[in-house]
Order: C-alpha cells, then sequence, then structure tokens
C-alpha cells in the first residue's frame, strides 16, 4: 500500500490562496504550508496578506505574497506572469475569495449587489480558473479547489444572490472538471455550512440567530476553520487523486437532513 501518509504531502508544490488573508482563506494556507507547500497568497490588501505570511514563515513554512484583485483581468494576468516568472507554473489553486456583504429579500437587492457579489464569487472563480488554472495544463497535473458553501446546494433565506453565485460556482467546477480531467488537472469544491469566523462571531452568538442555525445541523456545532483547511488538503493532494467534480460538504451534516 505504500506510505499513506505521504498521500498528504505537498513538498515541492506551488499553492495559490486567492482570499487567503485572513479566516478561512488564511486557514487553509497555513494548513497547506504545514503540509509542504510553497504558498502564495493573493489577496487586495498586502497587510493582511503580510500578517498571514509572516506567521506562516514564523512556523518554518515557506510564503508568497501576491496582491490581485479577483475582480481585475490586469491584475490576475500579472498574476500569472510573476507566477510562470517565479515558479514556472503551479500546482494548487484554491479560489477562496468570496463576498456576502448583502441580507435582504430579493426586492431589496439592487443590480449593485447582485453585480458584485457575481463579479467576485462566480466570474472571479471562472477568471482565476483560466488564468491561473490554465497554467496546469501545459505541466498535465494540478489540483483546483473552488471555495463554496451549502448556499450553492440548497436555499439560504434572504441570500439570494449568494446563493446563486455559489450554485454557479458548483456548476462551473463540476463542468470544468470534465473538461480538463484528460489533461491530468482536477477540480473540485468545498462547500462549507455556518463555520465559526471574525466575521461570522456575531451572528453565531446572537441569542436568536444561533439556536435557528444549530437546529439545521445534526451534529449540533458550528464549525472550525481547521475543518475546512483539512478538506482543502485533502483536495490538494494525491491522497483525492481518484477525485474529481466532486463537491465535498463540510457542514455538520445540515445537507443530509
Amino acid at each position: 500500500m505504500g506510505d499513506l501518509k505521504a498521500l498528504f504531502n505537498l513538498d515541492g508544490k506551488v499553492a495559490v490562496v486567492t482570499g487567503g488573508g485572513q479566516g478561512i482563506g488564511a486557514t487553509i494556507a497555513t494548513a497547506l504550508a504545514a503540509h509542504g507547500a510553497a504558498v502564495v497568497i493573493c489577496g487586495r490588501r498586502r497587510e493582511t496578506l503580510e500578517q498571514t505570511a509572516e506567521a506562516i514563515r514564523a512556523a518554518s513554512g515557506t510564503a508568497h505574497v501576491l496582491p490581485a484583485d479577483v475582480c481585475s483581468d490586469d491584475e490576475v494576468s500579472r498574476a500569472r506572469e510573476w507566477l510562470v516568472h517565479e515558479f514556472g507554473g503551479i500546482d494548487v489553486l484554491v479560489n477562496n475569495a468570496g463576498i456576502d456583504p448583502h441580507y435582504g429579500s430579493i426586492e431589496k437587492t439592487s443590480m449593485q449587489d447582485w453585480n458584485e457579489i457575481l463579479a467576485v464569487n462566480l466570474t472571479g472563480v471562472f477568471r482565476c480558473c483560466r488564468e491561473l488554472g490554465g497554467l496546469m495544463l501545459s505541466r498535465g497535473s494540478g489540483s483546483i479547489v473552488n471555495v463554496s458553501s451549502i448556499g450553492g446546494h440548497i436555499g439560504l433565506k434572504r441570500q439570494v444572490p449568494y446563493c446563486a453565485s455559489k450554485g454557479g460556482v458548483e456548476q462551473l467546477t463540476k463542468a470544468l472538471a470534465h473538461d480538463w480531467a484528460e489533461r491530468g488537472v482536477r477540480v473540485n469544491a468545498i462547500a462549507y455550512g455556518f463555520i465559526a469566523t471574525q466575521l461570522t462571531a456575531g451572528m453565531l452568538s446572537h441569542e436568536y440567530i444561533a439556536p435557528r442555525l444549530l437546529a439545521h445541523i445534526p451534529m449540533g456545532r458550528f464549525g472550525r476553520l481547521d475543518e475546512v483547511a483539512g478538506a482543502a488538503v485533502f483536495l490538494a493532494s494525491q491522497a483525492s487523486s481518484y477525485v474529481t467534480g466532486h463537491s465535498l460538504l463540510v457542514d455538520g451534516g445540515w445537507t443530509a437532513t
């Protein structure tokens, strides 16, 4: 059977994580580096990128900072050029950059709200798959991990733009997996549920909202950052070498009910 631990070894791999400066993205980047990858952290705010990179280096990992906005053709193209110049290509792409700034019924959803969410959550993933993920084709190997949500599988109240964007990510993942499977590139998604982060702290501790959410979760608790990161390491590594076109639900059983 060989060395089963080696299945999760990412030594010598270059992994790009968008939206990697904080929260789930930072934890994924840290986990990939802990398993040996040279991690390139992308995002719009250099300050948060540098903080995460410094923490990874302090733990003896390898991290590089690459400021880029996934909504910009020019910035993603420059990121592609930099990656080719520095590494000759990449092995792993985690499309984590995403936003969820709007909570309200569709009649209170402006076109600006809709366009902003779709631009980051769906078009940004498409752009990075095409430009950065496309670097894997010449090598004939690689893994793309698109960070989705349970909102791509079920409807969430007052979250029409967000659910539409994540539903698009789910279908993009499946279609691209078909297109690139014979070229050696795997494409999967992580669909997470309610994860305890700084951004969700208020909601997940709310005396009214939290119990109503927990009532949907068979495991009876909210998820941890490392539980999403563990899924990312699995999908990035050879441990998932026969997995493509799959959406791994990290939701405590929400969608199983």
